[in-house]
């Protein structure tokens, strides 16, 4: 649910514009077939469970998905300074919680739990930053602000009910599912903005 590449240059906006909507669009989708694989698959699953094959693969994939994601925002424009170097935290954010995933999902559901509530906490903050740093040069980020600040709620939230026996992913594929809601919205606020520069 982060975004994290670098802040373009405020004389060529909209390919960035075009650029970033088009990823965001991607991030939708890639979200609603990963909340359909667990509903379908592993949306059962409750803390003390060892997750099955299937639900250790959608764990460890998903913040390794937003590692490659920022990478592909990070090459539609050069980066430099203080957000390049945010991008490279996050991504060794993504990087470290798919490890970290691998380790957990050999445990319980409770353990992978607290890993990615950890996680989105963390890039949630990181998607903050980001969106209120681009404001200036971008514009329309106040659908990512939204995001950023949910998905620090909802890490948090995650960490804390990880210990309970009654929590499941089926959290988390609400985490997804409203993360793909925001970045659709932001998606189509950047297209408003680039038909008005179009002007």
């Amino acid at each position: 649910m982060t975004q994290t590449a670098a802040t373009p240059s405020t004389t060529t906006p909209s390919p960035t514009l075009s650029g970033l909507r088009s990823l965001y669009l991607i991030r939708v989708a890639f979200s609603l077939v990963w909340v359909a694989l667990v509903a379908t698959t592993s949306a059962s699953l409750v803390s003390p469970d060892k997750p099955t094959a299937i639900a250790a693969v959608l764990l460890v994939v998903y913040p390794l998905w937003d590692v490659v994601a920022t990478v592909l925002e990070r090459r539609m424009a050069a980066t430099a300074g203080s957000t390049d170097r945010v991008g490279t935290i996050n991504m060794a954010l993504g990087l470290a919680a798919g490890a970290g995933m691998v380790i957990a999902v050999f445990s319980t559901i409770g353990t992978a739990l607290l890993v990615f509530g950890v996680w989105a906490l963390l890039s949630g903050a990181i998607q903050l930053v980001v969106a209120i740093r681009r404001r200036r040069t971008v514009g329309a980020q106040w659908p990512m602000v939204i995001s950023g600040g949910l998905s620090v709620l909802a890490g948090a939230s995650f960490a804390a009910m990880s210990a309970s026996d009654t929590s499941s992913l089926s959290s988390i594929t609400g985490y997804s599912a409203f993360g793909a809601f925001w970045f659709l919205v932001s998606a189509i606020t950047l297209s408003i903005r680039a038909r008005r520069e179009a002007r």
